[in-house]
């Protein structure tokens, strides 16, 4: 792992780690970034009751450092939501989905009080777009919604070789305005077939931290 992907999980847990109670979940995303977190959550899994996770990937790194992983459907909150991102603009506007999790990972995210994100600074940009947007989309529906996506001046690009955690597909679009984060976050979702879209602006985080190093 890199030492900025390593300093910023490290930044992650100082922030939570006294804030941590018995009763406490903790809500995790996917991704190498997060791997790290989960590394250093290993160590403290003792001070809090488990987590909720954003992908199969992440769970079975969980329990593998002990921590029990609960569905969200079991619990009645989560605290923490802890995640990395594919970009991060000065609003805190985020593209997610490189791993192919962000429609879970937006659904934890929703249910944390306090979402953080980790990332290092190559992630930081002034306006999202320069990385591919993901959405993931209804299989049977892909040539609809790749139109649709055409109509709207994008680029649509099949991920070939990737299955969601939901047996879905991936659409990687490049060429949209996203120089309105909020407005095209809802205008992708409301087509049929879409799934969900890699832009967090509704739930976007209440905390972004960056590696120093």
């Amino acid at each position: 792992m890199s030492a900025s992907k390593i300093n910023v999980a490290k930044q992650a847990m100082e922030f939570i780690q006294d804030k941590l109670t018995s009763s406490m979940i903790i809500g995790i995303g996917t991704g190498s970034t997060v791997n790290c977190f989960i590394d250093e959550l290993g160590e403290s899994s003792h001070l809090f009751k488990g987590a909720v996770s954003s992908s199969n990937a992440s769970s079975k790194l969980l329990e593998s450092k002990g921590i029990e992983v609960f569905s969200l459907n079991d619990v009645n909150g989560i605290d923490f939501y802890i995640d990395g991102a594919d970009e991060v603009d000065k609003n805190n506007n985020l593209i997610k989905g490189g791993g192919a999790a962000h429609t879970r990972e937006k659904i934890v995210a929703a249910a944390a009080k306090d979402f953080i994100c980790i990332v290092d600074k190559s992630k930081l940009v002034d306006e999202l777009g320069s990385f591919p947007l993901p959405i993931e989309v209804i299989p049977e529906s892909r040539s609809l919604v790749a139109r649709k996506i055409v109509s709207l001046g994008g680029v649509p690009k099949l991920r070939v070789g990737t299955k969601t955690d939901q047996n879905n597909e991936i659409l990687d679009v490049t060429g949209l305005d996203l120089s309105d984060p909020l407005e095209i976050e809802k205008k992708l979702n409301s087509i049929a077939g879409v799934v969900d879209n890699g832009v967090f602006s509704i739930n976007k985080p209440t905390k972004v931290l960056v590696s120093k190093v």
